[in-house]
């Protein structure tokens, strides 16, 4: 073929696609523009405030619930487009999870794509950014890794997954390091603490400050298969579950990770500290094996319900040690002044008092939230293996 004739069957090749093309556009049905392609949601201001909005013309009813301020829903205002919309704040610079109810039902903000999950449902996380989330910031420092890790459980017969932080540099030495078990609360998994918790920024920040040591930080999943059954949990099943948990941490978890990375085996380089639901767990294990953690943690927790009357006598073999006090290096407790445990965290106190365990701790504001548990990891970590 010349090239004249190479040219002119371009041409028409060229022409006879662009018309295919236009048929094939003329045949699609019109969309008609909506608010919805050029909605924002979350919006932050410049003075702080927040604007969550959601596209919901044939709504009768948005609410919005998340940790800021009471945490109470509030609702959303609807304009003649069909948009629904909240100014929230100002409010100070963190992180903030959230959620959406329309006509009652529990929906994601679907303009933003951030989210914590949990065992059984999802919340949308949004920043507000000011100089206070320093510490908790994704900064230009070394950053560790955080992996998910699969492993066989022997205790619960199934494959379960952890997550594991490892310091700048961990892949290019041979250097053991200290180990911290950092345990999440109630309807949480092992991503919790380093999705909205933010621990490997943290631990990160924490590092290249020279605050804190470098350390490995596995993070499980403190959640245990429930049985199928009907009504709330009782007394019973939850014991269940916090002896499930302790076996799976001490014969599966610890084992596992310290055959997989390095890490120094003794008490005086291993730590373990829990929020809520992993606080409560924190002093289970505390309490059952004080040889094993010379550094523990509790935030927002304590013994709850029927536990807290009962500890005393399933822990009195290690509450009445008089040696209890020189295996633990720190013992630190925190809690928000509005948090609802704060009857099962006075409690405990009062129970640790009593048998003289030392102890620091931390009131703060606020209640039951990752506002405050990310500051206690901030908090508490610089303390470790000091």
């Amino acid at each position: 073929m010349n090239r004249e004739k190479y040219t002119l069957l371009t041409k028409w090749l060229g022409f006879y696609l662009t018309l295919c093309a236009s048929v094939a556009v003329a045949q699609m049905p019109q969309r008609t523009p909506t608010p919805n392609d050029t909605l924002k949601s979350p919006k932050v201001l410049d003075d702080k405030r927040v604007v969550i909005q959601i596209y919901a013309p044939k709504a009768t009813d948005v609410m919005v619930g998340g940790d800021f301020a009471s945490g109470k829903p509030m609702p959303l205002t609807k304009n003649d487009q069909g948009v629904w919309s909240v100014t929230l704040g100002p409010l100070k610079p963190d992180y903030y999870t959230y959620t959406l109810s329309v006509d009652g039902v529990r929906t994601m903000d679907p303009k933003n794509p951030v989210i914590k999950q949990g065992i059984s449902s999802l919340e949308n996380v949004m920043a507000v950014p000011g100089p206070e989330t320093a510490f908790e910031d994704n900064r230009a420092v070394p950053h560790g890794e955080v992996r998910e890790v699969w492993y066989s459980s022997n205790t619960l017969g199934m494959m379960r997954r952890m997550h594991v932080y490892t310091p700048p540099g961990y892949e290019k030495g041979n250097t053991k390091y200290p180990v911290f078990y950092l345990l999440h609360g109630g309807g949480d998994d092992d991503s919790g603490w380093n999705s909205v918790g933010r621990a490997g920024f943290i631990l990160d920040n924490l590092i290249a400050a020279g605050k804190a040591k470098p350390m490995i930080v596995v993070m499980p999943n403190g959640s245990m298969p429930m049985p199928a059954t009907s009504g709330m949990p009782d007394m019973n099943m939850m014991n269940r579950m916090r002896d499930l948990f302790a076996s799976e941490l001490l014969k599966d978890v610890m084992p596992f990770a310290e055959k997989n990375y390095r890490i120094l085996t003794n008490a005086e380089n291993r730590a373990i500290a829990g929020l809520s639901m992993g606080g409560f767990q924190t002093l289970d294990v505390t309490l059952t094996r004080p040889e094993l953690f010379n550094y523990v943690g509790v935030f927002s927790s304590g013994f709850f319900g029927a536990s807290a009357d009962e500890a005393d006598t399933k822990y009195a073999k290690v509450l009445n040690d008089p040696n209890f006090n020189k295996g633990k290096k720190l013992f630190w407790v925190g809690i928000g002044k509005e948090d609802f445990v704060m009857e099962s965290n006075k409690k405990t106190l009062s129970l640790l008092d009593k048998h003289n365990i030392k102890y620091q701790y931390k009131e703060t504001e606020g209640g039951h939230t990752w506002i405050n548990w990310r500051q206690y990891l901030n908090e508490y970590a610089p303390l470790l293996f000091r």
